[in-house]
């Protein structure tokens, strides 16, 4: 007896076969399949910014901490210093002079420590 309902799914049946013998059947995610070995497609490498903005903030809230713990004087003489020297000391000094973000910075901190006296 011919049944067309039972050809279509021979049919279905071998181009999954012949698809999954090419190495196009599912993987589930996390697992090493077929794709893995033979490198079908390359994952796109994405840029990471979240460290590079900690590293940033961090740096700033040292600035300003160091700032207001010092005194400006003090600490633009020290940068004045660090100007004045040669090499990786010039670096210093260029990376840590006052900018207005470090002046806020050291104002909130001030004012924080102010706030916590009282």
């Amino acid at each position: 007896m011919y049944d067309t309902n039972l050809v279509d799914f021979y049919s279905r049946v071998a181009s999954f076969e012949k698809a999954q013998a090419e190495g196009y059947g599912h993987e589930a995610p996390g697992t090493l399949g077929r794709s893995i070995t033979y490198g079908r497609r390359k994952a796109r490498r994405r840029v990471r910014v979240m460290p590079f903005v900690f590293v940033a903030l961090a740096a700033i809230g040292l600035k300003g901490a160091i700032l207001h713990s010092v005194g400006s004087a003090v600490y633009d003489a020290r940068v004045a210093a660090l100007s004045a020297g040669e090499g990786f000391d010039r670096l210093g000094g260029w990376l840590m002079q006052v900018d207005p973000v470090t002046a806020y910075v050291a104002d909130k901190i001030g004012e924080a420590v102010v706030a916590i006296k009282s």
